[in-house]
């Protein structure tokens, strides 16, 4: 049977309402271009959608090569695994004659589709190379893989075709298996296998006639082993790794005795380590793994890191060692550092997941950038670290900052929002000063210090709201913003420092608590507009001195007291 190309199908789920069947609610999901998000390899093409209805995404897979009896071995396959709950495995449907596409070149005009849950996340090869200078991720993925093998070794069934590409990594680091085209269930026992899995990590006399609930664990020995080993020593993938494998590849196991990867990593001073490769040896041998116990692939699941502050100074023997990515980004040895953009020209740039801080002048000047998307491990933003990125137009900081420091954002001009999480503690001097198009912010509780002309000469800012946690407000932190019409000042401020709000001309009233015991010269001279001053008798007093000189000269009669 011959079947649609790829672009048949494209257009036929551009108007899934009217081509398919029974799953009629199904829409495309686009890309920024308008085209449907899809991914396809040499036997199919597999299409991202939304079930309108229940609103609720799906892998929808369509054919391009014929496979002998697909339906049949579909049906076995559904009916093995309809009782198997497993977090590893992805619920599936398959719908014969479903879509209709206008074919030039196919038989007939309905074809079938595989219906399967989708997965959010990326494939093992993807994720490890994300992941190449965070030890801990790629320990936890072997041990990952390990519960996942642990799982899998034991069952009636096989998938047949384990490599990276068919095993995803969910958001949150567990694993499961798609593509069940080659899968193994006890009702095919005699037929021959329609898939024969990936050269390099098959093994290596694997026939069409090998066909049993056996035929991963080669597959599972060898993954497991290079998965461990690159947590271990992970420069060992830019050495022996390649496009679509990992550590191994076919020629090695036909010739393992001259195999240059086996000396290098065996013996190891790690015990896990010599474990697999004992394991590995076997399952080359004898073609499985079937007279040992399968809890000998159990790997411990390492100790999750606890919160690491790592400087934000860049030092001499970080330059020395530094290595840069595609983007012209210059990390630390161990990723730890984002050192230095050297690409002037980068417009969107996501920091690499691991990185716990984000060093002193980092994206300094980088004009042209417009966005940045910050991980959940970066715990410091350094000194200057955006300074002048004057088309940066929005940021996210994660929860996990703790501090903004000196001039991080400074004179970001087209900066029209930003969100400042409760893990923040500190906003250091000069953070947002000529921030121009900053309209509004929310400091947080954690903040306890707003620091010298932290928001200075953001002169489109209108409302600034400090929450409980405050204790003090820097010099000139708000010098400047003719444009702000209100502040709320709360009852755990106790200092406002000198010129803090000088020059606010659009600054109606303010509300000075009974906590504040000291204002600074000068802290709300020429702002114009204000009308009213709201303070109570005991701050008043407790202050001892005439508040005129700190409001420039306002009418007494605009004072108003609280008791």
């Amino acid at each position: 049977m011959t079947y649609p190309l790829i672009s048949e199908y494209v257009e036929a789920v551009r108007n899934a309402e009217d081509n398919f069947d029974k799953l009629r609610d199904l829409r495309p999901v686009t890309d920024d271009n308008g085209n449907p998000v899809m991914t396809s390899g040499g036997f199919a093409v597999v299409f991202k959608m939304r079930d309108e209805k229940k609103d609720k995404l799906y892998a929808v897979k369509c054919f391009l090569k014929d496979q002998p009896n697909r339906a049949e071995n579909y049906r076995m396959i559904a009916e093995e695994l309809e009782f198997v709950s497993s977090s590893f495995l992805t619920k599936f449907q398959y719908f014969d004659n479903e879509l209709f596409v206008d074919s030039a070149n196919a038989d007939g005009d309905e074809f079938p589709v595989l219906l399967m849950d989708w997965v959010e996340g990326t494939n093992l090869d993807q994720y490890i190379r994300q992941h190449l200078h965070d030890s801990y991720q790629l320990h936890l993925l072997a041990y990952q893989f390990s519960r996942l093998a642990l799982w899998l070794m034991p069952q009636p069934f096989a998938h047949g075709d384990l490599k990276p590409d068919n095993i995803m990594v969910r958001e949150d680091g567990t694993l499961v298996l798609i593509d069940y085209d080659g899968m193994f269930v006890p009702a095919m026992k005699g037929q021959k296998a329609q898939e024969m899995g990936s050269p390099d990590f098959r093994h290596p006399a694997r026939t069409e006639e090998t066909f049993n609930e056996h035929i991963d664990d080669f597959s599972l020995a060898s993954i497991l082993l290079s998965l461990r080993v690159i947590a271990e020593e992970p420069a060992l993938l830019e050495k022996y790794g390649a496009a679509d494998r990992l550590l191994f590849s076919e020629k090695d196991y036909r010739a393992i005795h001259d195999c240059q990867l086996l000396k290098d990593i065996f013996p190891s001073e790690c015990p896990e380590v010599n474990t697999l490769v004992g394991l590995f040896i076997i399952a080359l041998t004898q073609s499985d793994l079937s007279n040992v116990s399968f809890r000998l692939l159990s790997l411990e699941r390492p100790k999750e890191p606890g919160v690491e502050i790592i400087s934000t100074e860049v030092t001499v023997e970080d330059k020395m060692n530094a290595w840069t990515d595609e983007f012209g980004v210059k990390y630390s040895k161990d990723g730890k550092k984002l050192l230095r953009s050297t690409n002037r020209g980068l417009t969107n740039y996501t920091i690499k997941k691991g990185t716990r801080s984000i060093c002193y002048c980092a994206f300094l000047e980088c004009n042209s950038l417009l966005s940045v998307t910050i991980p959940d491990s970066v715990t410091s933003i350094g000194d200057r670290a955006f300074d002048c990125c004057d088309s940066l137009l929005s940021i996210t900081i994660p929860d996990s900052v703790t501090s903004i420091g000196y001039g991080a954002f400074r004179s970001c001009e087209s900066l029209q929002s930003v969100t400042i999480p409760d893990s923040v503690t500190r906003i250091g001097n000069n953070a947002f000063e000529d921030c121009s198009s900053l309209q509004s912010v929310t400091i947080p509780d954690s903040v306890t210090s707003i620091g010298d002309e932290a928001f200075s000469g953001c002169s489109s800012l209108q409302s600034v709201t400090i929450l409980d946690s405050e204790t003090s407000i820097g010099g000139g932190a708000f010098y400047g913003c003719e444009s702000l019409q209100s502040v709320t000042i709360p009852d755990s401020v106790t200092s406002i420092g000198d010129h803090a709000f000088e020059s606010c001309w659009s600054l109606q009233s303010v509300t000075i608590p009974d906590s504040v015991t000291s204002i600074g010269n000068y802290a709300f001279e020429h702002c114009s507009s204000l009308q009213s001053v709201i303070i109570s008798h005991k701050t008043y007093d407790k202050l001892k001195v005439n508040l005129q000189w700190y409001f420039s000269m306002i009418k007494p009669s605009k004072i108003k007291f609280t008791d």
